[in-house]
This record gives C-alpha cells, sequence and structure tokens, in this order.
C-alpha cells in the first residue's frame, strides 16, 4: 500500500525539521544558563546578558546567522570591550547571507549604526 499524499507533504513536519538546528543551538544555552552560568557568576557587561543575546539571535535568525551574532557579541565581552544595552537587530543587517557569515556580526560598539 502506498503511503498517503498527506505522509509525504506535510507542512507542519517540514517547520519541525527545519527548526532542528535551530532548537539544538537553543537547548545549549539553556544548558550553560543551569549548569556552568550560576558557577561562574551572573555578571555580564552587557544587557540583555550575553546567553539571553544569544538564545533570542538564535530564536530570530537561524543557528547559522544567530550563532555568527553571538560570536560576535561574546568576542566583545572582555574587560576591556564593550558595554551596556546591546539587543539584537530586528532585521538581518544589510550585506548578511549564508555564504558572508561574518557580516551577521556586529564586531565593534553597541548598537551602533553599521
Amino acid at each position: 500500500m502506498p503511503p498517503s499524499k498527506h505522509a509525504l507533504h506535510c507542512p507542519d513536519c517540514a517547520g519541525v525539521v527545519m527548526r532542528l538546528p535551530r532548537n539544538a543551538g537553543r537547548g545549549l544555552i539553556w544548558i550553560y544558563r543551569h549548569t556552568l552560568s550560576p558557577l561562574v557568576g551572573y555578571n555580564c557587561r552587557h544587557l540583555p546578558t550575553c546567553s539571553a543575546y544569544g538564545d533570542e539571535a538564535i530564536e530570530r535568525f537561524g543557528l547559522w546567522g544567530g550563532g555568527w551574532m553571538t560570536l560576535a557579541r561574546l568576542l566583545r565581552c572582555h574587560p576591556f570591550g564593550t558595554s551596556g544595552i546591546d539587543n539584537v537587530p530586528l532585521e538581518r543587517p544589510p550585506g548578511a547571507c549564508w555564504y558572508l557569515p561574518w557580516r551577521y556580526g556586529r564586531w565593534r560598539g553597541v548598537n551602533a549604526p553599521e
């Protein structure tokens, strides 16, 4: 008996599969927030914290784009780096695409215009 037409093309199933990498990245951040973060301490130079920023960036832009945004944020978060309010952009940065992933990150400044 051949599979039903619905089983071959299920938009809900496709959405779940497409979100697996995004949810895996967010899961790693959740694990960090509940295991290592209490041991390291809650002292981040930015608002929102780096883990909250990463979670929101990955949720909004996916694992690839949001991961690059998170990497840029982590590299700015050091004693001589930036501090202050640094929100995830609402829209994809200009020029950012999958084959130019470094353009997703804000490598200098805090909420500075590009």
